[in-house]
Order: C-alpha cells, then structure tokens, then sequence
C-alpha cells in the first residue's frame, strides 16, 4: 500500500540577514495509513520545521513531498489552503480557538470553507463534540472552558473534515499531568478508529503512547523505531 506521507530528501532553508539556516538538512520518511507516530527532538532540531511541511503550511527549499498521491511540494499558497483543509486536521499546544465564538461554531468553522450547508455544519459539529465527550459544553465560549476542554474543542474542529491526517504539535503543552494523559486517550480512540496521528512533542511520556518514534537532531533523523510496548500488540 502507498503511503498517505513520502517525504524524499527533503531540505528546508532559511536565509537571516547574512546567515544560512539549514533547519531540514535532508529528510526521507514515510508514513502509512492508520499510523500513530510521534516526531521528538530537541529545540532547533528541525521538528517543527518538519511539521509545518507536513502540514502544508510551509513548502520546502527542495525535494519532494506526496500527500495522498498528490505531491504538494511545489504548489502555491492557495492550492496548499486547499490541501490543507481537505487533508489535515490540525491541533496545536495553543488551541487556537476563536474567542467570540462559541465550542459548536469553533468546530464547524473549517466546514464553511468546504461549503457545507448551515445546518449540516452545525450537525457535524454536534458529531464531533460528543465525540470528545463535551456534549455538555456545546454554547459556552472558550473563555467558559478549562485548558482540557479547550483542546478537546479544538480536537473536535480538527476531526469534523473527516481528514487524511491528524497533526497534533505539542498538544499537551499546557495542561497538566492528569488532563494530559485525558487528551492522550482521546488521541488513542481516534487511532483506533483508523486515523493517521502525526504528533510532535518533547515530552518522553507523552511520545510513549504513539506505535512509531521518529527522533531528530540538527536538520536529519537521528532514529525512527517502532515502540517497543507496542511490537506484537494488536491496536
């Protein structure tokens, strides 16, 4: 089976003032359907760079990346828009919620770029909601909501496009221990569904739950292992 993700040799850099930064030095990677991997390294190792690539929010100085059969590696900022609402749902360490809004029309919100009917959006956003176990906190706006509510929100408005492709950069960031470990299963429900988790974190324990771990360091990968506490599991 092709892979959803085949990134080859791909290099990203960035030019500051007089200086040269090399944040991907050359970067080979596949990654399959129904994958749970997590993307680790220290600050300044390329993970985030990685990510934004991967994420279609940034496009390489070279290489070559095929997203679900498409390489994307050379379109413009609109095609890559596109792409982006149609393949990836994104959760970030900042929730990123709009705060005017309430936790159903946060959700729904990527639906309105897809074109979908108000009702049907507002149907949608009810799915996913309850999905994430906040059926209870449909109206409230995200100055209502605790840190682990929020990113269940935000959870929420990254599944409601049915996505090739979760990305989660530090997602547990800024909660602490115990809403953590709630979200973390959150993302292990939805892999078990059959959903391709990228997930980027610094954090040893958190990186623990994905099936595959890819380490960086300086612009290259360090190491990609399969998790040992997962070798011989069934998912």
């Amino acid at each position: 089976m092709d892979p959803i993700i085949s990134v080859r040799d791909l290099k990203k850099t960035y030019i500051m003032g007089s200086t040269i930064v090399n944040a991907l030095q050359s970067i080979t990677l596949d990654i399959h359907r129904n994958e749970f991997v997590a993307l680790m390294g220290p600050s300044g190792s390329g993970k985030s760079t990685l990510m934004n690539l991967i994420g279609c929010l940034d496009t390489p100085t070279s290489g070559e990346y095929i997203l679900n059969g498409q390489n994307v590696s050379t379109l413009d900022d609109n095609d890559l828009a596109e792409v982006r609402n149609k393949e990836i749902g994104f959760v970030f360490q900042t929730f990123n919620l709009l705060p005017r809004l309430s936790a159903l029309e946060n959700v729904a919100l990527p639906l309105v770029y897809a074109g979908m009917s108000k009702s049907l959006r507002l149907e949608r956003a009810e799915e996913v909601l309850e999905a994430v176990g906040l059926t209870d906190r449909m109206d409230h706006k995200p100055n209502e909501l605790s840190g682990g509510q929020r990113q269940r929100v935000a959870i929420a408005r990254a599944l409601v496009n049915n996505p090739s492709i979760i990305l989660a950069d530090e997602p547990t960031g800024n909660l602490d221990t115990k809403t953590s470990l709630e979200i973390m299963d959150i993302f292990e429900r939805i892999y078990a569904q059959g959903n391709t988790i990228i997930l980027v974190t610094h954090e040893p324990d958190i990186s623990e739950q994905a099936r595959r771990i890819v380490r960086l360091r300086d612009g290259l990968i360090e190491s990609d292992v399969l998790n040992e506490r997962y070798v011989g599991a069934t998912s």
